[in-house]
C-alpha cells in the first residue's frame, strides 16, 4: 500500500467517526498515531486515548503527537485491549482500523467494548487489506462484520465501503442495542 492510500483510509475513517469537540475517543491499535493527529485537531475539551500492543509504535505515535499529548488531548498506552486499565473511563467513540481481533474471535473484545462505551456511544471498525480476493469482497466483508456485531448485541447504524481507491475500505458503525 502506498502512503497516499494509507492516508486516504485514515482520513476517511476520521470523517466517518464524526468526532465532536468534547468527545472521549478510544483507538484500538493506533500504530503510528496518524488518526490520533487528525482527531485531536477536532477536539476542544475532548480527549483521545490510543492503545497498541507495540511499545515501539506507541513511542512513535507519542513523538508524532507530542503537542497533543502536552495539551492533554492525547494519551498513548502500550497495551492490549484485554489488558488495558482505563480507570472506569467510558468513551463516546471507539474505533479500530485493520485490527483483526474484532472479526476473528471477537466475543471477549466486543464484551469489553460494550462496557467501555457510554450510552449512545459508537463502535466503528474499518478494514482495508492489501487487496481484496474478489469483486464485491469489501461489501461482503462489511456485511459479515455487521452480522458479528449484531450477534454480540450491537445495533448496526451504518455499513459503508470507501470506493474510488486502489483498495476499498470497509466500515461498520454500531451502537449497543
Amino acid at each position: 500500500m502506498t502512503a497516499r492510500t494509507v492516508a486516504s483510509r485514515l482520513r476517511w475513517a476520521v470523517e466517518m467517526l464524526a468526532v465532536g469537540p468534547d468527545d472521549r475517543v478510544l483507538e484500538v491499535g493506533c500504530g503510528h498515531g496518524v488518526a490520533v493527529t487528525a482527531i485531536c485537531e477536532r477536539l476542544v475539551g475532548g480527549r483521545v486515548i490510543a492503545i497498541d500492543r507495540s511499545a515501539a509504535l506507541i513511542a512513535r505515535a507519542e513523538r508524532r503527537n507530542r503537542w497533543h499529548v502536552a495539551a492533554g488531548r492525547a494519551l498513548f498506552r502500550a497495551t492490549t485491549l484485554a489488558e488495558a486499565d482505563f480507570g472506569g473511563a467510558r468513551f463516546d467513540k471507539i474505533f479500530a482500523v485493520n485490527v483483526g481481533l474484532f472479526w476473528r474471535q471477537p466475543a471477549r473484545e466486543l464484551d469489553l467494548i460494550g462496557r467501555l462505551l457510554r450510552p449512545g456511544g459508537t463502535l466503528s471498525l474499518f478494514h482495508q487489506p492489501p487487496s481484496w480476493p474478489q469483486a464485491g469482497a469489501p461489501q461482503g466483508f462489511a456485511d459479515a462484520l455487521a452480522s458479528i456485531l449484531r450477534d454480540a448485541g450491537f445495533s448496526v447504524e451504518r455499513v459503508a465501503v470507501q470506493e474510488g481507491e486502489a483498495v476499498p475500505t470497509a466500515c461498520v458503525i454500531a451502537k449497543l442495542a
